[in-house]
């Protein structure tokens, strides 16, 4: 199926793994997406330098395809604006229910520059990032290098300023989609728009190739993001439950298990907005005050590393989108070439709508 997409990314399927960070996106998974002709992304935003360099090694032993890293843009953040032990004292009952102490010194976030220049060091082939646009002279060193740059808009003005910005592709992340909201122009309460309303509105305001994201678990979905102007679909919970994932067992029978009305809007577990499973974390959570992100974030790390330890996932961050019931545990190349059998039998490839129809609106 040759779209826009496929062209700039040079892949044979408009299917893009989703840079899933905290584990899921092993070089494994990467690498067997990509040689199912999809794009495989290693979700990198918490990975140290030298870890990324390192997967990158691995996910090129196992592919020659392109693959994508997908990092997090840096957004100014105060520690200090916080009270440490406020925050303790919210999250003492579960590490004494887990049996931890609470963590000494934290740190907050990998340094996005060090990150960087892994990926251009390596001449990584795609550089897809959310949570806002890098600087200029980044994205002046991406185009240097032969990067190809994806960005995430959750609303029409976040996408024309990714393409203002000079970025080749963005992806168009509805509010049904797993893990972080990408929004950065607002509260992110205004950029919870539906997949489906999203994605013709931002494939008639930008000239760029555009990723819907948001949902979409198989080729129906494919097929309605084409339909409404896409040139390709980004995926992430459809891959979670892969046997290449690097999810944990306990977060995989949780996605499995799942139903539509059992994902939640929280901040409770990293500061900033992510769908995910509801659980006691997310419930007993809800309404109390929790610090900014990365703060809370790395007051809450402990807990979940130690409820991975325990299997307990009513304590971890079980990120998925609205369509869990669709998830499968077949492997990764079985789901990319599912969905382009299935959805190139409902819409033909490459259908976008005609100058008419940008024209007027429809």
């Amino acid at each position: 199926m040759e779209t826009r997409i496929t062209r700039l990314l040079g892949i044979e399927h408009p299917v893009v793994q989703a840079g899933m960070a905290g584990g899921p996106t092993t070089p494994r998974l990467v690498a067997a997406v990509s040689e199912a002709g999809g794009l495989g992304t290693l979700g990198a935003a918490y990975m140290t330098p030298g870890a990324i360099g390192t997967a990158v090694a691995e996910i090129r032993a196992l592919t020659q395809k392109p693959f994508a890293v997908n990092l997090f843009v840096p957004e100014p953040f105060d520690p200090s604006l916080y009270d440490p032990e406020e925050i303790g004292a919210s999250l003492a009952a579960y590490r004494e229910e887990l049996g931890i102490e609470a963590p000494g010194e934290l740190s907050y976030a990998q340094s996005f520059e060090d990150q960087l220049a892994v990926v251009l060091q390596e001449r990584v082939p795609v550089f897809s990032f959310t949570f806002g646009v890098p600087e200029e002279e980044h994205l002046n060193a991406l185009r240097g290098a032969g990067v190809v740059t994806v960005g995430t808009a959750t609303t029409v003005r976040e996408a024309v300023a990714v393409e203002e910005a000079g970025i080749d592709a963005v992806t168009a992340q509805g509010s049904e989609a797993g893990g972080h909201r990408g929004t950065f122009l607002g509260p992110h309460e205004e950029g919870l728009v539906g997949t489906m309303a999203l994605v013709p509105q931002v494939a008639n305001a930008v000239g760029i190739p555009v990723l819907a994201a948001g949902g979409i678990m198989d080729g129906r979905g494919l097929a309605a993001a084409l339909a409404l102007g896409a040139d390709g679909v980004q995926m992430g919970t459809a891959f979670l439950a892969c046997p290449e994932s690097g999810a944990h067992e306990g977060y995989k029978r949780a996605v499995l298990g799942a139903t539509e009305e059992e994902t939640t809007v929280t901040r409770a577990f990293s500061g900033k907005a992510a769908r995910g499973l509801k659980n006691r974390f997310t419930e007993e959570m809800e309404g109390a005050d929790v610090a900014g992100y990365p703060v809370q974030n790395a007051h809450t790390r402990d807990i979940r590393a130690a409820a991975a330890k325990a299997d307990r996932t009513e304590f971890m961050s079980l990120w998925s989108g609205q369509a869990p019931r669709l998830a499968r545990p077949v492997p990764a190349a079985e789901v990319v070439e599912r969905t382009v059998a299935v959805a190139s039998g409902l819409v033909r490839p490459g259908l976008r709508r005609d100058d008419e129809e940008k024209g007027s609106g429809e």
